[in-house]
Order: C-alpha cells, then sequence, then structure tokens
C-alpha cells in the first residue's frame, strides 16, 4: 500500500485534494458546484486548490459559499500572478503591486485573514519553452506578506528548475512547486527529483495529461494503461492518478472537475495499489507534448 497522506502545511493531509479549474462550469448551477465543493470535503478531501482568477471571479464565491465556517484542518491554496480580460483571456499579473492585490482579492473572497499556501504563478519564458522565472521582486512581494501574516507558504508554479532553485534561495521554505506532469508528460522529472532533495511538495497540473492534446482520451485508449486498469478493476484514469501516487511520495494531486461521479472516481485512485510489474508497463507508456497552461 501507498501512504495515502503526506505533510504539508503543517498537518497530515490526504494525498488526493480538489482542483478547483474546471468549477466555473457550473456558474449557472450554483446548487450543483456547492454541493460538489462539499461532496469533496465529504469524501475525506482537506486540501483545496483555488484562484480568485478563476473563472474570473467565481470560484471563490462558490467555495465560500459551500464551505464557511471551514472545517478545521482544511488546507486552502491559491495562486496569484494572471488576470483574465473581457474574453477571460489569461494575462500576467506579476508587479509586486499586482501580486499584492491578487492575495488580498483571495483573502477577501474566500474571507479569511491567512490563506496556507500561496502559488506565484509564471509564464513562458522569452524562450518559448512555456516554463518561466521568478524575479527577485515577485518573490519579495509574497515574503513581504508572509511577514505581514497574511499567508504561511510560498510556492511556485510552471517554474523552471532554475527559478525553483531561485525560489528556495530567496524566500527558504518553498511549500510546493505546481508545474505540468502525468504519465504522459514527464518532462519535469529533474525538478520533481530537486523536490524530492528539499522535501518540497510537488503538485502537478494536468495530471491527466492536457485535454488540448487529447490528455484523458488518449489515457482510455492506450492499451497498457488500460490492461493494468483491467487487472485491478479500475478506470485509466485511476491508473494514471495512481501511477503518481506511487511515481513519488512527494507528489499531492489536485485533479479538477465539475461532476460529482469524476470526483468520486479519482479519489478511488488512491485505493489502487500498483506493484512493480505494473509499474514497469507503464514506464514504456508514449509521452504526449502537453501545453502549459
Amino acid at each position: 500500500m501507498i501512504d495515502q497522506t503526506a505533510a504539508f502545511a503543517g498537518r497530515e493531509i490526504f494525498r488526493i485534494g480538489y482542483g478547483t479549474a474546471q468549477l466555473p462550469r457550473l456558474r449557472d448551477r450554483r446548487t450543483e458546484a456547492v454541493a460538489l465543493v462539499r461532496r469533496a470535503v465529504e469524501l475525506g478531501v482537506d486540501h483545496i486548490d483555488t484562484s480568485q482568477f478563476y473563472g474570473p471571479d467565481v470560484v471563490n464565491e462558490l467555495i465560500h459559499e459551500a464551505l464557511h465556517p471551514y472545517p478545521e484542518g482544511l488546507r486552502l491554496v491559491t495562486k496569484v500572478g494572471a488576470r483574465r480580460d473581457d474574453q477571460a483571456a489569461w494575462l500576467p499579473a506579476l508587479s509586486p503591486a499586482e501580486l499584492r492585490q491578487g492575495v488580498e482579492d483571495n483573502l477577501r473572497t474566500l474571507e479569511i485573514e491567512r490563506i496556507d499556501l500561496v502559488n506565484l504563478r509564471l509564464h513562458a519564458d522569452d524562450h518559448g519553452n512555456g516554463l518561466g522565472d521568478p524575479t527577485a521582486e515577485q518573490l519579495g512581494a509574497l515574503a513581504d506578506l508572509r511577514a505581514e501574516g497574511k499567508l504561511d507558504l510560498i510556492g511556485i508554479s510552471n517554474a523552471t528548475l532554475a527559478g525553483v532553485r531561485m525560489a528556495v534561495d530567496l524566500v527558504g521554505t518553498v511549500g510546493e512547486v505546481q508545474n505540468p506532469y502525468s504519465i504522459l508528460n514527464r518532462s519535469d522529472d529533474e525538478t520533481l527529483a530537486f523536490c524530492e532533495e528539499h522535501g518540497i511538495a510537488y503538485v502537478p497540473y494536468f495530471p491527466l495529461g492536457s485535454a488540448f492534446t487529447g490528455g484523458p482520451k488518449r489515457i482510455a485508449e492506450d492499451p497498457v494503461i488500460s490492461r493494468v486498469a483491467e487487472k485491478h478493476g479500475a478506470t485509466p484514469s485511476q491508473v494514471a492518478l495512481a501511477w503518481l501516487l506511487h511515481r513519488s511520495e512527494r507528489i499531492l494531486l489536485i485533479p479538477g472537475t465539475s461532476s460529482i461521479a469524476h470526483l468520486e472516481e479519482n479519489l478511488g485512485a488512491a485505493d489502487v495499489t500498483l506493484d512493480g510489474e505494473d509499474m514497469a508497463a507503464l514506464a514504456e507508456v508514449e509521452q504526449a507534448g502537453t501545453p502549459h497552461n
């Protein structure tokens, strides 16, 4: 059996949380959205990943409606560094003033005075490889907010390995790295190894591969994943998530969904125990290029 819990933000948490990026799909069905968030917590989720710019300006309000006052032990994680224009396109918002405003907006809409972790969400670098590097000013802005008691931990998202190293050097403890990684996209192995070495949580986004490159559909159609899934009486998606949990004890998952059925399926991945033969077979799954989001 794999460990189903891991240390995070000062306590042991269940290794599968809930990522809320898909929750805006239910913006016009608030009753369903609230029921989904509450069901996640009922099933043991104690780590919710959110952001005020999801929607935009939708998800935190739904989390607040569903859960406030928040259950003891619930860890709330957000990210700053982006904004949305009138067409809901993603734009950088990485100046120190914008980062501060982003944290303040999250605190206001969640109705809390301090948040457990804030990720600095970076954007593609000048070389177009999809990952970015932070600046000292950006990290300093979050360190100032930490000193003011408005956040406990600083994380970094969509970062190069050099960027992660820089964050560790400048802010000391880094709570998590949130980068794209899945059974279909293992290009971030070096950063995962760095996180293991330094005791940093590694939180993959696109844990089932990006929909832009056929991720979930490709997982479902992969013959190796399907064969392992049949062996364990699981779905291919559950095997792909279980593979991540077996890949490293530093990995925490935040699969997103707007469906209670898919939520329950995702959480069931914690009960899929892969053996050495399974892991060897899954190591041969063909990789897919995954765009960064």
